[in-house]
């Protein structure tokens, strides 16, 4: 070997391994965004289902719900305050108190931070989902 290739090697894999280890970090993070994202959909997929069979007065706020809502919490990082909506059939608000045969609709969102360095530019991102249920 030529005493001036020595550093070669070390020159190489230092730039190599950069550009690696951006993309495994990338990859990570987007693992933790769609973790959260389908923990908000589940988590708007249960409150759905209790609140429709125990809606409290105002909707959502009976004791079942903000168990869930706790447990749900701890699941799911960021997870912000459910809204929700009391619906017909066709998915148009309701202007009367809901009542049995209606339709509730939970819309939770949850606030993603990235952690990669590059993939901070975006900021925090706003998950978003909502599932409906049928009040009994």
């Amino acid at each position: 070997m030529l005493r001036e290739e020595r550093g070669q090697g070390l020159v190489e894999f230092s730039l190599a391994i950069t550009v690696f280890l951006a993309l495994v970090m990338g990859v990570v993070d987007l693992g933790r965004a769609v973790y959260q994202y389908n923990g908000s959909a589940e988590a708007a997929r249960e409150l759905a289902r209790v609140t429709s069979v125990h809606p409290g007065l105002p909707i959502g706020s009976s004791a079942q719900v903000q168990q869930v809502l706790r447990t749900e919490r701890g699941l799911v990082p960021g997870l912000d305050t459910p809204t929700y909506v009391c619906i017909d059939i066709a998915g148009t608000s309701v202007t009367r108190p809901c009542a049995a045969g209606d339709w509730i609709r939970v819309t939770v969102t949850s606030t993603f931070t990235p952690v990669t360095p590059w993939a901070t530019v975006l900021g925090q991102i706003t998950l978003a989902s909502s599932a409906s249920a049928k009040l009994e």
